[in-house]
């Protein structure tokens, strides 16, 4: 046995806008960028597999603008640190990320918003084992 259920246009609006966000608040809010670094992958994981292909369209570009500017500063951002020194390596750092993250970021929750947007069916069949979704 079975049932469907619709996911509201709204709601898929916001899955889609989710991962700027987050991203954005991380990096103007310099404390939350640790939390949000950890936080991040469950947000992306969650949405990677939505059943609104424009969604996880989105969120694959917002978790490579902003996993790419982590990634970078692993080599990186040590050298970036020294050749600055003191609070100028660190502010050095935040301006690369600021640079990259936030402008794409807020670029990408606007489209987001003036796309169009349909609900989405989902056919959710009952198994003994577990739960299993079809999006139609």
């Amino acid at each position: 046995m079975g049932s469907k259920t619709n996911i509201l246009a709204k709601d898929s609006r916001l899955a889609s806008q989710a991962f700027n966000i987050g991203s954005i608040l991380a990096v103007l809010i310099a404390p939350l960028l640790m939390i949000w670094i950890a936080v991040s992958i469950f947000v992306y994981a969650s949405i990677a597999y939505h059943p609104n292909k424009k969604v996880a369209e989105y969120n694959r570009w917002a978790g490579y603008r902003f996993y790419g500017v982590a990634g970078f500063m692993v080599p990186f951002g040590s050298p970036i640190y020294e050749l600055f020194g003191n609070w100028h390596g660190v502010l050095a750092l935040w301006a690369i990320m600021f640079i990259i993250v936030v402008p794409w970021g807020i670029w990408s929750v606007i489209k987001a918003h003036r796309e169009e947007w349909t609900e989405t069916q989902i056919y959710i069949e009952d198994v003994e084992d577990g739960v299993t979704a079809q999006a139609n």
